[in-house]
């Protein structure tokens, strides 16, 4: 388990008011984002809802650590992820790892071609996902699953998910990469039914 100096930043000196105004103006804007991310990762919304608790108790604890004008949504979803990892992986069987190996050298390189793995992030996904996309979706390993809706839902860039994730960015693009090949196999039939064109 991270200490707190190893998860959150250096301390800033705020005051109680300073505290509030950032939790109220900073953090709470993102309840939503953070409760869909914890139900995509936990599949049940009571444990979605004491994760986002427990994360935004988390997240007044040490608002000394979080430093004002940076990205408070990837801080808050770092938190998230690191409860999750925490409090409710270690109550199931860890899922099977993935060997990344083979492919994370090439994805390592700086000048990889990001249209490699299309960007699935579309107008209507993220309010008008359907029960197929959804289904498809919850049905991949939880470090798949992640990393789609880090990157594909919220539109978090490389960089920011593999603070997040505590992930190589070459890990993240490798996995990236394999998620989306996974979720689009899954989807393949649902495709074909809809008209679109598997080739």
């Amino acid at each position: 388990m991270e200490s707190a100096s190893e998860e959150y930043t250096a301390r800033q000196h705020y005051t109680e008011s300073e505290k509030q105004t950032i939790f109220n103006d900073e953090f709470m804007p993102h309840i939503h984002s953070m409760y869909n991310f914890g139900y995509r990762l936990t599949l049940d919304r009571d444990d979605a809802k004491d994760l986002v608790q427990d994360t935004f108790l988390k997240a007044y604890r040490f608002v000394e650590s979080f430093q004002k004008g940076t990205n408070a949504k990837a801080w808050l979803f770092r938190i998230l992820k690191n409860s999750f990892i925490n409090d409710y992986r270690k109550k199931s069987k860890e899922p099977n790892k993935v060997d990344y190996q083979e492919v994370e050298t090439y994805y390592n390189s700086e000048d990889v071609d990001r249209q490699i793995t299309p960007d699935l992030r579309v107008e209507s996904l993220k309010d008008m996902m359907g029960d197929e996309i959804s289904n498809a979706l919850n049905a991949l390993d939880v470090d798949f699953r992640t990393v789609i809706i880090l990157c594909d839902l919220e539109g978090f860039k490389y960089e920011e998910m593999a603070k997040i994730l505590d992930i190589p960015i070459g890990t993240v693009r490798s996995r990236l990469h394999r998620a989306r090949n996974l979720l689009k196999e899954k989807l393949k039939s649902y495709a074909k039914t809809m008209g679109y064109n598997n080739a």
